[in-house]
């Protein structure tokens, strides 16, 4: 037959109503909740894991050494999400499996800050991880953003064959009710908040106190970045042929701020210029070395490099990139 023919005759059928009507499929309404929070990055032998917790809002008052006018102009165009409450700033803790080891830098909120947060137990889940598959669990310090997470939803230890490891410095400050007495008021939930998280692994004998330059499991190095907190340390992590991978915990908050103006503080610092004199040292290596960063308080994933840019500092952030085929 010829096709003109065809096209006319099959044209004639459905108008005659012969042939059905394609049956039109209505989309389901759009979803309710974000896809898992669930970023994978191999450097060098390092499998990483990103784990999304939730965000919190960081107040344009908390940041500090600069006027509100430098603040907006660093802040415009950045397209920061920001709402009355501040700024949206993410909290991302870090999977890391080398060899036979799973660690886990940081634990998240847990239920320590209300809701929309404490959402990594259950993205390390959808990894396809089961918490009792952690051996050690690397704090970069005790704040409850960073530690909560230890416990689960019920009280109990979250990751129940995992050591808690800890630096002396920060364990000797909030674990101390005698620090706690004589800190600022509004600082002092925290206190009690750290000492429950640890108290469970503490009783089972499985808190390790550290300082830095000491052993730790997975070979990682913990580098002194003493000033959000008496003891913060960032981890720094060999993955062979040159490839390395600092997660670096807080030494930066607001991110379309701090790598243009490393001296400028956050609130919540308790020593500013320490936090300072970290921040610039960590942006400093980092550039000049290519190290791989991981952020707790990046945006999502959170990794990705420092490069120099005019007198200061710039993030580029990694591309989401395929895993490599297993050999």
């Amino acid at each position: 037959m010829p096709s003109s023919l065809s096209r006319r005759l099959l044209a004639a059928l459905a108008l005659a109503g012969c042939i059905p009507a394609a049956q039109a499929v209505v989309p389901a309404g759009p979803p309710a909740v974000q896809v898992p929070g669930v970023y994978r990055q191999v450097i060098g032998s390092l499998h990483v894991t990103a784990l999304f917790d939730g965000t919190v809002a960081l107040s344009r008052r908390q940041l500090l050494g600069l006027d509100a006018a430098q603040a907006t102009r660093l802040l415009d165009h950045r397209y920061v999400p920001e709402d009355a409450s501040g700024l949206q700033t993410a909290v991302n803790a870090y999977l890391i499996q080398q060899g036979p080891h799973l660690l886990l830098v940081d634990t998240g909120t847990a239920g320590c800050f209300g809701p929309g947060l404490g959402q990594v137990l259950a993205n390390l889940r959808a990894a396809g991880y089961d918490p009792a598959q952690v051996d050690a669990v690397l704090l970069t310090h005790a704040h409850p953003d960073h530690l909560c997470g230890a416990l689960d939803e019920q009280g109990r230890e979250a990751y129940p064959n995992a050591t808690l490891w800890l630096s002396e410095a920060d364990a000797a400050y909030w674990l101390d009710p005698a620090s706690e007495a004589g800190a600022p008021e509004v600082i002092r939930p925290a206190f009690a908040l750290a000492r429950n998280a640890v108290a469970p692994y503490r009783a089972d004998g499985r808190l390790r106190l550290f300082k830095p330059g000491q052993a730790l499991p997975g070979n990682a190095t913990a580098l002194d970045s003493h000033g959000h907190t008496p003891g913060h340390v960032s981890y720094l992590f060999d993955g062979g042929q040159g490839e390395r991978l600092l997660v670096w915990g807080d030494i930066v908050h607001y991110h379309a701020v701090q790598f243009a103006r490393p001296d400028a503080s956050f609130e919540a610092d308790s020593d500013r210029d320490a936090a300072i004199a970290s921040r610039r040292t960590l942006l400093a290596q980092a550039a000049d070395r290519g190290w791989w960063v991981a952020g707790a308080h990046m945006p999502f994933p959170g990794l990705g490099h420092v490069r120099r840019q005019d007198q200061a500092y710039a993030w580029v952030p990694g591309e989401f990139s395929p895993l490599p085929e297993a050999p």
